[in-house]
């Protein structure tokens, strides 16, 4: 019997998409993925790389907000020990104040005034993971540096007034620094100038009046710091909302693309074992019109 050849190379293409759906399925079944190559599908593929560069962009966010989260919780922590010796420092004031204070007295308390003014620069000098937290944009700068020898002794800054911002989501930027000056005061500003101020007048023996008046610079002083410290903490509660935001929409993201390039294991088994029985008619077929040696024969 003799085969039509057209016949015969029609099943022979056959044949050939035949076994390449089969190894295209198989693929699919043991990767999971629905798209192999950009040939499957241009526009889920587009798709699904639009979608991996929002998932990174979420996720570096996530990390840099735990990171800077980090660094505004021990700012935060450091200007709470700065309220204490502030608080301890008052305090002294009025012990200081009392009216019945003789040299010696006033001595001892302006020492002790000396060693709360140390802890405070101190503070105000805290290094965070190799960068100054209160020296504005100059991370690698130390901000304070205490003239202790001085009388009265007084704190100078060395950092700028720069204020970082962070940039989440939807475009707000927040604050996630706070200037050593702003916070601290500078030679006779600030908390530092007025622990300056209120040491001096004590060592000195000066006046109810004075010292009253050094205690309320002092108070208005601790003010002043507390209103900066509200703003870290409402930088902090607004950095901990977004970074949670974008963990929601990177997992949302992530789903999304999952569901763009995943197979269906039981829908993709059904059409493999579909491929696969057509697959062996048509080697049926071949195999009733003679082996595959005498089908190659009548094929040149």
């Amino acid at each position: 019997m003799r085969v039509d050849p057209t016949y015969l190379s029609s099943l022979t293409g056959a044949l050939n998409q035949s076994s390449s759906t089969i190894n295209n399925l198989t693929s699919e079944l043991s990767s999971g993925l629905s798209i192999q190559s950009l040939q499957d599908n241009p526009v889920a593929v587009a798709q699904s790389a639009l979608l991996a560069s929002q998932i990174e962009q979420a996720d570096t966010f996530v990390q840099s907000a735990t990171g800077l989260g980090s660094r505004l919780q021990v700012a935060d922590s450091t200007l709470g020990d700065v309220v204490t010796q502030i608080n301890q420092a008052l305090s002294l004031a009025v012990q200081g104040n009392n009216g019945t204070q003789n040299a010696s007295n006033n001595a001892s308390v302006a020492q002790a005034l000396s060693g709360i003014l140390t802890e405070v620069v101190s503070l105000a000098n805290t290094n965070y993971q190799g960068q100054y937290l209160f020296s504005g944009s100059q991370g690698s700068v130390q901000p304070f540096t205490l003239n202790a020898a001085a009388i009265p002794p007084t704190a100078t800054y060395a950092g700028d007034t720069n204020v970082q911002t962070v940039e989440v989501p939807g475009g707000q930027k927040l604050p996630i620094n706070l200037p050593g000056s702003s916070v601290f005061g500078s030679g006779t500003t600030g908390i530092v100038g007025a622990l300056s101020q209120l040491i001096g007048d004590i060592s000195s023996g000066a006046s109810t009046a004075s010292i009253t008046t050094d205690t309320a610079g002092l108070t208005t002083a601790l003010g002043q710091l507390s209103g900066q410290r509200q703003i870290l903490d409402s930088s902090l509660s607004r950095l901990n909302s977004a970074s949670t935001f974008a963990q929601t929409s990177e997992s949302q993201l992530v789903v999304a693309q999952g569901t763009l390039v995943s197979a269906n294991p039981e829908q993709v088994a059904t059409q493999l074992s579909a491929a696969e029985t057509q697959h062996q008619a048509l080697l049926s077929v071949i195999s009733s019109l003679g082996n595959q040696e005498d089908l190659f024969q009548r094929m040149r």
